[in-house]
């Protein structure tokens, strides 16, 4: 089974996806004692499939390459999710690699976006709480008191 690639690095400038990533490591070992990746083993038969789509979309695409890097073109207005696995074409049986972690980018993005609709309704609706006690309070007080001297003012009754 090959293992996850490693995502080292990604970018999202304009309208480009740049994604570099790191070959596996093998069990292996090169005389030295440094591990092997999977591409010092399988050379020229490896290639890396990188899955991606629209951040809070279900539409996935993908891409293939033969280094260590893929170079894509995005919406830039948009963020995007990705991962990849690495692929042994002629295999007929376990062609396919364990899949790296999912990453997203994050640029132009907006708050609404990043907290949703409701955030904003529940703190308008705090707000407008906030104020109404701020102004009927005072209000309510200052009637109460003008009442309590208005009181001390009148003539005791039958005394």
């Amino acid at each position: 089974v090959l293992g996850k690639p490693e995502i080292q690095n990604y970018t999202q400038k304009g309208s480009k996806l740049n994604v570099v990533f790191q070959d596996p490591l093998t069990p292996y070992t090169f005389p030295n004692g440094s591990f092997q990746s999977i591409r010092d083993i399988f050379q020229h038969d490896l290639e890396y499939k990188l899955y991606y789509w629209k951040d809070q979309s279900s539409g996935k695409k993908d891409a293939t390459t033969k280094s260590h890097a893929f170079e894509l073109s995005v919406d830039s207005s948009k963020n995007y999710c990705f991962y990849m696995q690495g692929i042994i074409p002629s295999r007929r049986e376990n062609r396919n690699g364990q899949e790296s972690v999912v990453v997203c980018t994050s640029v132009g993005r907006n708050i609404l976006d990043e907290y949703g609709a409701e955030v904003f309704i529940i703190i308008a609706v705090i707000a407008i709480v906030v104020i109404t006690l701020a102004i009927v309070l005072p209000v309510i007080l200052c009637k109460r008191k003008k009442a309590k001297a208005a009181r001390e003012k009148e003539p005791l009754n039958g005394v």
